[in-house]
C-alpha cells in the first residue's frame, strides 16, 4: 500500500472546469480523460489498457447540463444516460432520450455519458445513430481556450480527429420539434447491446426524412437514397400519412442499402446470419417510420 498509493495519487487529476481539463491533458500527453468509465475501466480491468495518468471529468459542472442556443440544444458531454432519459429531456429530444433509456442496465446508465459514447465510438453505441440522424455537431475545447466545431459523423468516420489536449465539451443538436424515433433489436431479453438499431427523424421545415442505422457497421449508416425516396412520397402540407406498403418498401430499401446483395445480385446468396440481420434492419426501419408518421 505504501509503495503504490503515492504513485496512484500523483497519476489522477480532477479539474473543476473544461479549460482546466484541457490544460491537464496538454501538460500530460499520456493522460487519459475519464468520465463515467463504463468502457475505459472495462479495458483497464481486462488488462487491455494501462493509462499512465487519468484526468477525471466528473467535477466539471458546466458539461453536465444543457442550454438553448439559436434553435439548438447545447448538450454537455458529461450528461449521463440516466439524466437524458428523464421526461424533461425526453420532451426536448425524444429519440435521444429513448436511446439513453435503452443504453443498458441502471448502473451503466447512471455512469455512462454522452461524450464518452461518442469518443469510444463503439458500433453498438445507442446515441450514435440518433446524433447522426439529427446531424449533430461537436463543440471541441482545445488549448488556450480555443473552441472549434465538427459534425459528429466526421469524428466517428475518422475524417476529423481530436488533437493533442482536445476534449469534447458539448454536442449541438438541432431542435426540430417534429416526430423522431429510436428503435433497436438486441440478442437477449431486456436492455442489452444492439444487434441493429435505427434512428429516424422527420424534418418538415426542410421536407426531409433522415435515417441512421447503427450497430451493423463501424459507424452509423445513412441510406440517403431511401431517405430522399420516402420524403418525396409524404404529403408534408397534409396529414403526412403513407400506405403500409410504402413503409414496408422503405424498410426494404434501407436494409438493402446498408446490407447490399452479393455480387450475383441475389438475396438468397447471403449467409443466414446476414440475411437475418438484413430482415431485422428492414423491420426496424419500417417500424420507426410508421411510429414517426403516426
Amino acid at each position: 500500500m505504501t509503495t503504490h498509493a503515492p504513485r496512484a495519487a500523483q497519476s489522477v487529476t480532477l479539474p473543476a472546469s473544461l479549460d482546466e481539463a484541457v490544460a491537464a491533458l496538454t501538460a500530460m500527453p499520456a493522460a487519459v480523460p475519464v468520465a463515467g468509465g463504463t468502457d475505459l475501466m472495462a479495458s483497464v480491468n481486462s488488462g487491455q489498457l494501462r493509462p499512465a495518468a487519468l484526468v477525471g471529468l466528473g467535477r466539471i459542472s458546466e458539461i453536465r447540463g444543457w442550454q438553448y442556443q439559436d434553435g439548438n440544444a447545447l448538450l454537455g458531454a458529461g450528461l449521463t444516460h440516466a439524466r437524458m432519459g428523464r421526461p424533461d429531456f425526453a420532451a426536448l429530444i425524444p429519440a435521444l432520450a429513448a436511446a439513453a433509456r435503452a443504453a443498458g442496465p441502471p448502473q451503466i446508465r447512471n455512469a455512462g455519458t454522452l461524450g464518452g459514447n461518442i469518443v469510444t465510438a463503439a458500433p453498438t453505441g445507442d446515441t450514435l445513430p440518433v446524433l447522426a440522424a439529427m446531424e449533430a455537431t461537436l463543440v471541441i475545447a482545445g488549448p488556450g481556450g480555443a473552441r472549434r466545431e465538427t459534425p459528429v459523423s466526421h469524428l466517428l468516420a475518422g475524417r476529423d480527429m481530436l488533437g493533442a489536449g482536445e476534449l469534447i465539451g458539448f454536442v449541438r443538436v438541432p431542435l426540430l420539434h417534429a416526430p423522431q424515433v429510436f428503435v433497436k433489436a438486441t440478442g437477449r431479453t431486456g436492455p442489452g447491446r444492439a444487434t441493429a438499431s435505427v434512428a429516424l427523424v422527420l424534418d418538415p421545415a426542410r421536407r426531409e426524412v433522415r435515417c441512421a442505422v447503427g450497430a451493423i457497421a463501424q459507424v452509423p449508416l445513412r441510406p440517403l437514397e431511401a431517405e430522399a425516396w420516402i420524403a418525396s412520397l409524404i404529403e408534408w402540407d397534409a396529414d403526412r400519412k403513407l400506405a403500409p406498403e410504402a413503409c414496408a418498401a422503405f424498410g426494404e430499401y434501407v436494409a438493402a442499402a446498408c446490407i447490399p446483395d452479393p455480387a450475383d445480385g441475389t438475396e438468397a446468396a447471403l449467409p443466414p446470419a446476414v440475411l437475418h440481420l438484413r430482415r431485422t434492419v428492414a423491420a426496424l426501419a419500417r417500424r420507426a417510420l410508421g411510429r414517426a408518421l403516426s
